[in-house]
């Protein structure tokens, strides 16, 4: 496993001001008296750390945001999102982001962008720098060059040995014979063993200001050996992330699919509209239960008629107020509230874990 990446590490590196400064980085300015907030998915300590850093030193909020996820983007031991993301069934990594900006309410997105790690800084250029919302595939890694992003080889060794076990496991016929166990990488042989457990997902990072400014990105490689050209939910406005900055703003991770058929994250910040002072716990509460009623399908039910899957909220009101939810207990929210950095639990719908199936 290689070493993962780090806030100092980063900073001083290219890629830094790559994500951070240059690729269409609003100015910075002076910062203003109040209270800032980051918030991100389990895998985002760093992100907020970072995010938290930068606004403090009056980076717009978006930047803030995109920059912290980057750190993610570019760590090869998280296999969700950029560098190191397990590949679709042909053995390619495909990348998606999005991005929102607060004060302008502009928004931009980027699908089944290869060969290119941050695709969050891509999306921000297509917010910036086109009069369109999404660009895909092909035409978003043409946009991603012209604007001077490096290609490179988003597949880790690593990645690419567990894709090809899983190619070996899965035939069914017998061209393809996997190597016996004792033979096995080792990291192949814990990602697949009984006691795994996945410690990574996609990013989204919300951010508040201290100009009381909101902006937000999700980040991620999608599902593992996912069809070429499988599109989630984080790239889509009002699925993966939503704000409004005269409200709040919202990110979602999970079954991409219960996300884009709910748009979840519009719902979350809309109810936080309409619902005035309602704890933003219940708000995002409210979304569960939406994905729950519309969750039909017997295929993604349990026995209990309940999803046998599960989706994670993360939310900031414009007032400070910030919230993390899901289907299911377990999952976590990195916070940062101006004094330190921690892990909180995300309020479940259902108090138990859920039981993979």
């Amino acid at each position: 496993m290689l070493p993962p990446v780090q806030r100092r590490a980063f900073l001083s590196t290219p890629i830094a001001a790559l994500c951070a400064a240059s690729m269409g980085a609003a100015k910075v300015k002076p910062a203003g008296k109040g209270r800032p907030i980051a918030v991100s998915s389990a895998n985002g300590l760093e992100t907020v750390k970072l995010a938290m850093d930068l606004v403090k030193k009056g980076h717009d909020p978006l930047d803030a945001a995109i920059a912290g996820v980057a750190l993610v983007e570019a760590d090869p031991n998280d296999h969700t999102v950029g560098l190191g993301g397990i590949p679709n069934e042909d053995g390619v990594v495909e990348l998606d982001a999005a991005v929102m900006h607060g004060p302008t309410h502009g928004g931009g997105s980027v699908a089944s962008l290869r060969n290119i790690k941050h695709p969050a800084a891509v999306a921000r250029l297509v917010m910036k720098r086109t009069d369109h919302c999404l660009l895909v595939g092909e035409g978003a890694l043409r946009f991603a060059r012209a604007h001077g992003f490096p290609e490179e080889n988003l597949l880790t060794e690593e990645a690419r040995k567990i894709w090809l076990y899983w190619k070996e496991t899965s035939s069914r016929n017998d061209d393809r014979i996997p190597p016996p166990a004792d033979e096995l990488d080792p990291e192949v042989r814990k990602f697949f063993g009984p006691d795994y457990v996945r410690e990574y997902g996609t990013i989204h990072c919300s951010v508040l200001d201290t100009h009381g400014d909101l902006g937000c990105t999700t980040t991620t490689s999608g599902l593992y050996y996912k069809i070429p050209g499988r599109v989630g939910d984080s790239p889509i406005l009002g699925a993966g992330l939503y704000l409004n900055n005269d409200v709040g703003t919202a990110g979602s991770t999970g079954r991409g699919e219960a996300n884009l058929l709910n748009l979840s994250s519009f719902l979350a910040v809309e109810e936080m509209r309409r619902s005035g002072d309602k704890p933003l716990k219940d708000v995002l509460i409210e979304c569960c239960k939406r994905i729950v009623a519309t969750n039909r399908d017997k295929r993604l039910q349990d026995a209990k008629g309940r999803p046998n899957f599960n989706v994670n909220f993360y939310a900031i009101r414009k007032n400070g107020d910030f919230a993390g939810a899901a289907l299911f207990a377990g999952p976590k929210m990195a916070v940062h509230d101006g004094d330190s950095a921690r892990l909180v639990d995300c309020v479940p719908l259902f108090d138990e874990e859920l039981k993979e199936i």
